[in-house]
């Protein structure tokens, strides 16, 4: 199995952006290859043309950083795309501090952000759902969150229920430009 088909996680793609030579993280990218893939279908070339010119380089390393790198792609689009609606966005998991966390998320946010104010007009903006448009109304706050918070069980509550009102919004915004995908009203009838 190639690692294109392997599960990333955020640790993975980190380690690729060092190998690259940079410290950033690739929360921010994930944001704006999450919008990119609702909005745009960004294809796999203008995605890794993307990461390349983010981390400074003009193509990846060696085989298997590029993998990993399209990799990350497709299991973003799958995941998008999947009726299970299973999407979660690439951030630093429980082994890094809640501040960590909540880092990730405000750069996560703020790639994702960045792409809609990039790619929306107000024609699109008002073909969306009242629901789908109050979601992302609440993302630029969200790009705002303090990050210097303190471990606790109420910190990560919230924490989480941020987390997942930007997933939320990211799948709905995925869902309604393409509709039929996820096709999340099939039952699962026996076929004869």
């Amino acid at each position: 199995m190639s690692l294109i088909d392997d599960r990333q996680d955020f640790s993975d793609v980190a380690d690729v952006f060092l190998l690259h030579g940079s410290m950033q993280s690739p929360a921010f990218l994930d944001g704006r290859l999450c919008a990119l893939l609702a909005l745009k279908d960004v294809s796999a070339e203008a995605w890794l043309d993307e990461i390349c010119l983010s981390l400074g380089v003009d193509q990846p390393k060696d085989q298997a950083s590029a993998e990993r790198l399209l990799g990350w792609r497709k299991q973003t689009l799958e995941a998008l795309s999947a009726s299970e609606m299973n999407y979660t966005p690439l951030l630093p998991d429980e082994l890094f501090s809640l501040a960590e966390q909540a880092q990730g998320l405000k750069e996560w946010t703020q790639g994702f952000v960045e792409v809609l104010d990039e790619a929306v007009d107000n024609a699109l903006r008002k073909r969306w759902s009242q629901t789908l448009r109050e979601a992302l109304d609440d993302l630029p706050a969200l790009s705002q969150i303090e990050t210097d918070i303190d471990d606790s069980p109420e910190n990560e509550n919230d924490l989480f229920a941020l987390t997942e009102h930007a997933r939320m919004a990211a799948m709905m915004l995925y869902t309604e430009q393409h509709p039929g995908q996820p096709q999340v009203e099939q039952t699962d009838t026996p076929v004869h």
